[in-house]
Order: C-alpha cells, then structure tokens, then sequence
C-alpha cells in the first residue's frame, strides 16, 4: 500500500554563486557603485524526455552593473544594467518540441531598470521600479526561432533593515510583453543577512 510521503517529493534546482564588490560606497553622500557577478550552475534536476525541468542542464553566467545617488533629501535615484549569457544544452528533446536531442543556444538577455528610493526613516524604504527586458533568443540546431523577449513591467517595494537582517516586501506585474510569459501578479517576499 502506497502512503503519502510529502518530504520525497522534493526536487532540486540549479544552483547559483554570486559575488559583489562596491567600488564606490560613500553613505555620507548616499552615493553607491555597485558590481556583481553570478554564476549558474546546472545542479538541477533535468530529463530530456520532459518538456519542463527544475534544472536547465546548461550554465549560465551575468554580469550586472548598478548606480545610486540622491535627488533630494529623502529620495534617490537608483539604476542597473545587466548581461546574461548562456551555455548549451546539447541534451533538449521534449522541450525542444523534437523526440531526439537538438543542441538548445541562447543569445544574451539584457535588462535595464530605474526607480527611485523613499527614505521614510532609518530603518524603511519604500521605492517603484520600471525594468526593461531584451535579448535571449533561441536557437535548435543553430536555427534561429525567432523569439526573441521584450518585456516591460514595473514593481512596488517596501524595505525593512533591522538588526536581524533585510526584510522585502514586493508587487508588481508586466506592462507589456512580447515572445514570453505575461505576468500579470508577482508578490514577493524576500529575507537577507549579510555576514
């Protein structure tokens, strides 16, 4: 007799490295430089006879770039740009629409995003984001298919930073879309410390 076993159904997804380094921090001024690097590691569960995985059976790496100063007393500005590019999946079946392996490529994704930062005291911040998304265009077997992602969309934050660490509360969804999946609700909730 089969019995329901909810810890064995875990699955486990690709894994990611990231490092940043703040070439220019200056809180006085509230100005900041920011660089980081991520690595995407394919630890990931992955099957190419399915046509979705946890794991995308290929690494990936980014390169992202940000900047923040005031514009007035209380509030900020704050821009990023960001590269990723991707390796190839020589193992893509079902997900590549083929009952035998294409080699899966993507082109660079590139992202840009603006917004500014309310400072409400020490320990809140609230702030609005416009992001634009471009690039990341696939190819099978080295033919181009012609879906390349042009998303808008934008997003509401509130921040706490406390003694125990960051706490963030975020909405927002898609504005317009194109060659992808339209958003139209993301909530997230988010918890970092920094050691």
């Amino acid at each position: 007799m089969d019995r329901w076993q909810p810890f064995r159904v875990a699955r486990k997804t690709d894994s990611g490295i990231v490092t940043a380094i703040w070439p220019y921090a200056n809180h006085a001024t509230r100005t900041y430089f920011g660089v980081a690097g991520y690595l995407y590691l394919p630890t990931g569960e992955y099957s190419n006879t399915k046509a979705f995985n946890l794991g995308s059976n290929r690494y990936a790496q980014a390169l992202q770039m940000g900047y923040q100063r005031p514009i007035t007393q209380n509030v900020d500005a704050a821009v990023a740009v960001d590269s990723t590019w991707f390796g190839a999946n020589s193992a893509c079946a079902a997900a590549c629409l083929s009952n035998q392996n294409l080699q899966l490529t993507q082109k660079p994704l590139y992202t840009a995003q603006a917004g500014p930062i309310y400072k409400i005291n020490q320990i809140y911040t609230v702030g609005a984001t416009y992001v634009y998304v471009t690039g990341g265009e696939t190819a099978w077997n080295g033919v181009e298919r012609n879906n390349t992602l042009v998303t808008q969309r934008y997003f509401v934050s509130g921040v706490a930073h406390t003694r125990v660490g960051r706490f963030t509360v975020q909405y927002g969804n898609d504005i317009a879309t194109m060659n992808g999946f339209m958003e139209s609700n993301r909530f997230i909730v988010r918890y970092a410390k920094a050691f």
